[in-house]
């Protein structure tokens, strides 16, 4: 089913919809014995919650999640923790005109042709990115257990329209954690002009996209596999889960096509006690859909958000006619800042589930 994200050891069902009386996940096959800190998952799932800055939509959500199952006592026992999140802070009218007339760029007119008019519309149902709010709970429990692994995942943003910030050193990937920063750049610098560009956009009825960078550390040479379970194509499919990503490169990426390889070859090195690294890190930390013991580096482009204040271009459905939409609601003018700690929660669903769970 194409709301589940499916593991060999972990498996994470996403249910609901943005303006549903809830949103929710069930995460299985989670080890026994884990003991969750709440805090800190708290801290984590609130970089994502809606509400929280002028670049964000002003529809604000507590995001506090009901625990149904899974746990005793704070520690996993072994079943299926359930969970779920309540929608308070709806507007469901501003969306009764998107059934006859689809937002552009958005999954409105697919969904209408593929559900033959019965698709939740209010605040884009299922294709939501609300829905990765319990996407961000299951990750950010993967986390803590990837932690206890002396695994790390961390992201930033690495550019916003046009501004690029500080990318990481793919060899030696800079801890410092941007999560406790109201905005996830490594240079405060760039992310005040990546601001300036929200808010132009913001203030012109637009909006931006951009790239998240992330990076995993930590993890020995010798997981995944070659061909159509390698690293990369088991992140691709989950990071591809997120809405608005439309785009991911992995290492050098596309700029290594244009080198020569001589130029993207990486040269392998030894401490002489078997410790085998290389000296760049152009292959992203995979080579053959394998981890090379190197940090796993990757880009995810998340493009501008659809739905935008300006008027556009559309076709009214029942009468086969093109129209004027202008879109009501709360709509983020850029969406990258909170797409960080998601793609920091699905990239660790899957890692933990390829270092097995």
């Amino acid at each position: 089913m194409s709301s589940i994200l499916q593991g060999d050891h972990i498996r994470v069902s996403v249910f609901g919809q943005s303006h549903s009386k809830a949103i929710g996940a069930v995460i299985d096959g989670l080890p026994a014995g884990f003991k969750i800190d709440f805090d800190k998952l708290k801290t984590f799932t609130q970089r994502r919650a809606p509400g929280n800055a002028s670049f964000s939509t002003a529809r604000k959500e507590a995001d506090e999640p009901v625990i149904l199952s899974g746990l005793c006592d704070g520690v996993t026992c072994g079943a299926p923790l359930g969970m779920l999140i309540e929608n308070t802070n709806t507007r469901s009218g501003d969306y009764d005109d998107l059934r006859e007339t689809p937002r552009p760029s958005h999954a409105d007119f697919a969904a209408n042709v593929k559900f033959h008019g019965f698709q939740d519309v209010a605040g884009g149902g299922h294709f939501s990115g609300r829905l990765t709010a319990p996407l961000c709970f299951a990750g950010g429990i993967c986390l803590q257990m990837l932690e206890a692994r002396s695994v790390r995942v961390r992201a930033h943003i690495y550019s916003i329209a046009d501004v690029l910030d500080t990318p990481y050193d793919p060899v030696h990937v800079q801890t410092d954690d941007v999560a406790a920063k109201p905005f996830p750049v490594l240079s405060d610098k760039q992310g005040e002009k990546m601001r300036g560009a929200i808010e132009k956009a913001r203030m012109d009825c637009d909006s931006v996209g951009g790239v998240v960078e992330c990076a995993v550390t930590g993890v020995p040479a010798g997981f995944g596999e070659p061909m159509f379970d390698g690293i990369e194509n088991r992140l691709a499919k989950a990071l591809f889960g997120i809405p608005a990503v439309k785009g991911l490169e992995f290492g050098s990426g596309f700029a290594g096509s244009r080198l020569h390889g001589s130029e993207n070859n990486d040269a392998f090195l030894t401490d002489g006690a078997g410790h085998i690294t290389t000296a760049t890190n152009n292959h992203g930390g995979i080579l053959g859909g394998i981890t090379s013991g190197m940090p796993i580096v990757f880009r995810v482009a998340i493009k501008p958000t659809a739905s935008i204040a300006k008027p556009q271009q559309s076709v009214h459905l029942p009468t086969d006619t093109q129209t004027t939409l202008v879109i009501k609601g709360r709509h983020d003018p850029c969406i990258v800042p909170r797409a960080v700690p998601v793609v920091e929660a699905v990239t660790a669903i899957t890692m933990l589930d390829i270092l097995g769970g």
